[in-house]
């Protein structure tokens, strides 16, 4: 097993650390599902690529409260 240091915001880790109670996992237990849980959504496994597929990133459009520029694709709501 690997050991793997993250520095997260506080309210981040607030967030884990409240999910994992109500979920009754340790903090690391919750961040593996959660990570599990996001990988399995991204690139689901299917016969010809067990664990999953590479997963594809949508383009960058600047920062998420960025106003559109000009040819982005509006978003679906």
């Amino acid at each position: 097993m690997v050991n793997f240091n993250v520095r997260f915001p506080d309210d981040l880790h607030a967030r884990v650390r409240a999910q994992a109670a109500a979920d009754r996992r340790s903090v690391n237990s919750e961040i593996l599902h959660l990570i599990e849980v996001g990988l399995t959504a991204v690139a689901p496994e299917t016969p010809d690529h067990p664990g999953g597929g590479p997963a594809t990133p949508a383009p960058l459009c600047g920062k998420p409260d960025s106003p559109p520029q000009v040819g982005d694709t509006p978003t679906p709501m």
